[in-house]
């Protein structure tokens, strides 16, 4: 079983926000780490080829220092990596990012492509999705659980209200994968020493550049939420005190 597994550097959780000048994006003078939801779909596709043999490859965009997203999925026991590198991939939107990852793996054979469910600073939830448009594969999203089956893939879904669906897929599929489906394992020092040596591919935007287009979402502004603090004593009696509580909620804050 031939695997793809999508990932992506995201700005750490806790790191203070910058904007650039432009206030279109964060300053690159940030810590950075890997995609929550995209390490619970490296985990899963390597216990998949635990399973079932085969090979793990893993797949990112972005500049230079994105590569440190591979190096630990290699640690962790990929196989090989495939790197987009150039800074103006950070800029692509969902459709040319699946556009530029459909075009980097045209002569590859995969089964399986995975994705997290979605990232953590945009959160679009898209990327997976469309890739599997462009290259006319079944997909499935939220994925909680995956059984090798006769006919391909058993795959079981995550629904509202705690339901569950379980459907049938022939393969190749592209999955995205739901945060908390596994544990996921830390890399050992044999598996670090190692991915030093692991095949990596890098992808130049040149090579890809025919397959893109024009953005069809881009951010127009980002603003830091302002730190500000205002108490405003209502002093009458109960009635007046719940009557101008209420002008205030309905006129001045308009949740009402």
């Amino acid at each position: 079983m031939k695997i793809l597994v999508c990932m992506k550097q995201v700005p750490q959780k806790d790191a203070p926000l910058k904007l650039n000048d432009s206030g279109t994006w964060i300053r690159e003078d940030v810590s950075y780490e890997v995609n929550e939801p995209d390490a619970y779909a490296l985990e899963e596709a390597l216990r998949q080829r635990e399973k079932h043999k085969g090979e793990v490859v893993v797949i990112t965009s972005g500049p230079a220092r994105a590569q440190q997203v591979l190096r630990e999925a290699l640690a962790k026991g990929a196989d090989r990596a495939i790197h987009l590198e150039d800074d103006k991939f950070v800029g692509l939107d969902a459709f040319n990012t699946a556009k530029a990852i459909a075009a980097a793996i045209k002569d590859e054979q995969f089964d399986l492509i995975f994705t997290g469910l979605q990232s953590d600073d945009y959160g679009y939830a898209q990327t997976g999705v469309i890739l599997a448009e462009l290259l006319g594969w079944p997909h499935a999203t939220i994925i909680m659980q995956i059984e090798k089956s006769e006919s391909g893939i058993r795959v079981k879904r995550e629904l509202e209200a705690g339901y569950f669906q379980f459907v049938d897929m022939p393969t190749p599929a592209v999955l995205t994968i739901q945060s908390g489906i596994n544990k996921l394992r830390y890399a050992t020092l044999i598996g670090i020493k190692q991915a030093k040596n692991k095949p990596l591919r890098k992808v130049s935007l040149a090579e890809v550049q025919s397959a893109l287009g024009e953005n069809l979402q881009k951010i127009e502004k980002l603003y830091i939420p302002q730190k500000t603090k205002k108490t405003e004593h209502i002093e009458g009696s109960p009635g007046e005190i719940a009557k101008k509580l209420v002008d205030k909620l309905r006129n001045e804050l308009r949740v009402l």
